[in-house]
């Protein structure tokens, strides 16, 4: 295994404002590592979908498109030149663990774009600590919706 690959930054992506934020936070540790950054964008078939053709619906360009808005947000003034893009079909944490098997960093924001928005930590970042090879940096926006912690 080189040593490029072990010292690159894995960021998921989903388009949610707290992967925008984990982007920026991903540059910010990059730029400091002197690493790359791989993002990394999931998609899958809902539930019902069951292979039936629903209209024409093509996910891993919705993926794609989704990524490049991120990207265009995270950084207005262009993407930096490190930056890798991956798109994969699969559950969000089990694509992003699986692309940070090798990885120096995994970063993840604390919320994405499902699941219930009073929790303090969503279940694809929540997995993702809990089961990955590497270490892995949870970013929360300064303002998110939950309420003070008062521990």
């Amino acid at each position: 295994m080189n040593s490029q690959a072990r010292r690159k930054i894995v960021v998921g992506v989903d388009g949610s404002d707290h992967s925008i934020h984990a982007l920026r936070e991903a540059r910010r540790f990059s730029e400091l590592l002197e690493a790359p950054i791989e993002t990394v964008t999931a998609w899958q078939y809902p539930p019902t979908y069951a292979g039936h053709t629903v209209g024409i619906w093509n996910p891993d360009e919705d993926a794609k498109d989704a990524l490049n808005e991120a990207l265009a947000k995270a950084f207005p003034d262009g993407t930096p030149a490190n930056l890798e893009k991956t798109l994969s079909p699969g559950h969000p944490a089990h694509v992003i663990l699986e692309a940070g098997k090798n990885a120096g960093l995994i970063v993840v924001g604390c919320r994405g774009r499902g699941g219930f928005t009073g929790l303090l930590l969503g279940s694809v970042s929540s997995a993702v600590a809990a089961h990955a090879h590497s270490s892995v940096l949870v970013t929360h926006m300064e303002h998110h919706g939950h309420p003070s912690n008062t521990y």
